[in-house]
């Protein structure tokens, strides 16, 4: 009765997506699920798309979302989590580097034994930078609908494994988002007004000047120089990260289309391994972490997850760890994957290839 009107008018699906949305954030939340409306948001998105309905974030709101996520993690990195990464700087640059060697190790491999067809292997499983690796992915002959798949899977088991091992093994710093009375309380309004702007304004210039990754990359580094000079004090509202934690929740979850997930359905079984097994690799960097640098183990363990770095941003944020460090190292492999992925990737899809046709 009611499909025909849906069908005509799409944007109608938002009154479902909407109310699904909040049931499922207030569900995890309640459980002290950490990012429970990210994750709340993201299963509805997943739930709504997979049933063939087609609806996304408009770019600017998303952009918008990530300016705040970039401010989020511009006040996480205190000056005292600066100093702990400096003085620590050949494990923690070894530590970020590892997932992004390892991924490219373990795509040359499924290449080279033709898992997936041409270089998606390689492009799918980059460990950050998504957006760009999907971009690139085509002009290398690869199924760019199965590296969107590869790549946005990652993200969301990544995210939904991480914040379950955090509700598991650490508490939560802060009053949860779905708690109606914190979310308007401000301290100071002044600051909340300029980190806004920051945010917002940081963001659009981005989208504008086309920056990769610009909207939270912007913010953040512009966020951490102020908040480090003593020029800003970084002060976002409750209700404004929920609305954050949203818009980046439907973002991943409205990606999981229909037709995707048939393309992708045969080729399941050998995607969830190969994140599982990347997965993995984050966890032994967590272990060494924790062995030679002394940092406690579920901050070791989200630092070292692989992506995304908003998602993991958000669950640091309402866990009880040491978010500062967790927020430079994701940063710091998101630059570096952002900088060198697109390179790494294509001389190893270049170097497989060459083996290829040898045999």
């Amino acid at each position: 009765m009611w499909r025909p009107l849906f069908q005509t008018r799409p944007a109608l699906w938002w009154v479902v997506l909407l109310p699904v949305s909040a049931a499922l954030s207030w569900l995890f939340t309640l459980v002290h699920l950490p990012a429970g409306v990210l994750l709340g948001c993201m299963a509805a998105g997943i739930w709504l798309s997979s049933r063939d309905v087609q609806l996304h974030v408009a770019s600017p709101l998303f952009a918008l979302a990530q300016g705040v996520l970039g401010c989020l993690m511009a006040h996480s990195l205190q000056p005292a989590a600066l100093a702990q990464v400096a003085g620590g700087w050949p494990i923690f640059l070894l530590a970020t580097s590892s997932v992004i060697v390892a991924s490219a190790v373990l795509g040359w491999i499924m290449m080279r034994r033709q898992v997936f067809p041409g270089t998606t292997a390689v492009w799918g499983l980059a460990p950050g930078a998504a957006s760009a690796m999907v971009l690139m992915a085509e002009s290398y002959g690869a199924d760019v609908r199965l590296v969107a798949f590869m790549q946005y899977l990652r993200v969301a088991v990544v995210t939904a494994t991480a914040a379950l091992v955090a509700r598991l093994f650490a508490g939560h710093s802060t009053p949860s988002v779905a708690s109606a009375g914190a979310w308007w309380v401000v301290a100071q309004g002044a600051d909340v007004g300029w980190t806004m702007l920051l945010a917002f304004g940081g963001a659009l210039l981005a989208l504008r000047l086309r920056i990769p990754a610009g909207p939270m990359v912007v913010p953040l580094l512009l966020g951490t120089v102020l908040q480090y000079t003593g020029v800003l004090a970084i002060e976002l509202p409750e209700v404004l990260l929920a609305l954050a934690y949203a818009m980046i929740g439907w973002s991943i979850g409205l990606r999981f289309t229909h037709a995707i997930l048939l393309h992708a359905l045969r080729a399941l079984p050998q995607v969830f391994a190969s994140i599982v097994v990347l997965m993995g690799v984050g966890v032994v960097i967590a272990v060494v972490l924790t062995e030679v640098a002394a940092i406690d183990p579920m901050t070791a363990y989200l630092a070292s997850s692989p992506g995304g770095a908003d998602s993991v941003a958000v669950i640091a944020a309402t866990s009880a760890v040491d978010a500062g460090f967790v927020m430079a190292m994701q940063l710091a492999r998101f630059l570096m994957v952002l900088v060198v992925g697109p390179q790494v990737s294509q001389f190893v899809a270049n170097r497989a290839g060459d083996a290829t046709s040898k045999l």
